[in-house]
């Protein structure tokens, strides 16, 4: 059954995560409003790495909304590309973060698929890294964490949610080519 809080979160976070792909500073305050009613729907179903991320995301989401108002010396943030060296030094953390956190998981707490729950964590910790910093990369990540996602969700009877984030799926896609182009616009 899909609760009056799972119904909210995903409203909330739906706008958030098409704003963000518009390049609006709005998707930030929602985003922490949405992140904190996630947190409290992903405990109740023992997803604790997922509870862990949405207090990031809130922290995060404060920290990008600062960021994208100050931008770049008084000008608006631009988007940019992230060097190849520092994406792979973020995917390689990510997956030795998954492994930890994961085992530390299984070991300590009664949390449903610790290693794919981590993998999510981790993984979607790398994408609002970048997402901050408004680096294009950030859509294939997401595209990554919101593949993981779906299934994870759908395991733990959040219907609603791994249908949301098939769509987040889709959002990453177009906001990825959204972004390219907004990308190109900005130095012509």
């Amino acid at each position: 059954m899909i609760s009056p809080l799972e119904v909210a979160a995903n409203a909330v976070m739906a706008v958030s995560i098409v704003l963000s792909g518009r390049n609006s500073i709005h998707s930030w305050w929602l985003g922490v409003v949405g992140c904190a009613m996630f947190a409290a729907l992903f405990y109740s179903v023992n997803l604790y790495a997922d509870v862990a991320l949405q207090l990031f995301f809130i922290v995060t989401c404060l920290i990008g909304w600062l960021q994208w108002l100050r931008g770049a010396g008084g000008a608006p943030l631009p988007i940019t590309r992230a060097r190849a060296p520092a994406l792979g030094w973020m995917a390689g953390i990510g997956v030795l973060a998954t492994a930890a956190y994961g085992l530390m998981l299984q070991a300590y707490t009664n949390a449903y698929a610790p290693f794919i729950d981590s993998a999510v964590l981790m993984f979607s910790v790398v994408a609002q890294l970048l997402l901050m910093g408004r680096r294009l990369e950030t859509w294939p990540f997401w595209l990554l964490v919101n593949t993981v996602s779906v299934p994870l969700y759908a395991s733990r009877g959040l219907y609603l949610t791994a249908a949301l984030y098939a769509g987040y799926w889709l959002n990453a896609l177009a906001s990825w080519f959204f972004w390219r182009r907004q990308m190109r616009a900005q130095t012509a």
